[in-house]
């Protein structure tokens, strides 16, 4: 029997932003960008909808940046950038090697995004804010597996990709109507 790939998207949403943030269209997301990713294989992704001060606080002891920041990616496989002065903190040991269990998915790793944050650059892009969301889920998920904008080679490429899941969410969301 022929088994399609797997996605668990395990979506948390602090209490203030429940009743504007949609789990099932945010798993959507995701999902739309590991498939422009060219991701293939079962795997896990946490996303947290978070406030301003928990991103701030997770910028400044893991990029050494001590500001909000609209997404932040912590990968299972790729590292981040560290900003800040100093060596950062201690990378975890290299996990390759771990076994999972069957039927375990590959962890790809997490997303933050600052609700707050998302809402303010809604309205300076003229966007609504399930489509800034949107985006800075995209774009966080295509860190996960290894995206960057550090060189603009790079950054072409990743936004070709947000594009690409991106244009896939609206065909999709016009399809549904």
């Amino acid at each position: 029997m022929d088994k399609s790939p797997s996605l668990q998207t395990l979506v948390s949403v602090d209490e203030p932003y429940e009743s504007e943030v949609d789990v099932e269209w945010l798993e959507a997301v995701v999902r739309a960008a590991l498939t422009a990713a060219g991701v293939q294989g079962d795997a896990e992704v946490s996303l947290l909808i978070a406030g301003d001060e928990t991103v701030r606080e997770l910028n400044a002891a893991y990029r050494g940046l001590d500001e909000t920041t609209d997404v932040l990616s912590f990968s299972a496989d790729h590292s981040g950038h560290w900003e800040g002065d100093g060596d950062g903190p201690e990378q975890p040991a290299d996990h390759q090697g771990f076994v999972l269990p069957p039927g375990i998915p590959q962890p790809l790793g997490e997303i933050i995004v600052s609700f707050p944050q998302a809402r303010r650059q809604a309205v300076d892009r003229k966007a609504s804010p399930s489509e800034e969301l949107a985006h800075l889920v995209v774009h966080g998920t295509l860190h996960l597996v290894g995206y960057d904008h550090v060189e603009p080679d790079e950054a072409a490429l990743m936004q070709a990709r947000e594009r690409e899941a991106l244009d896939a969410l609206t065909l999709s969301l016009r399809e549904r109507e």
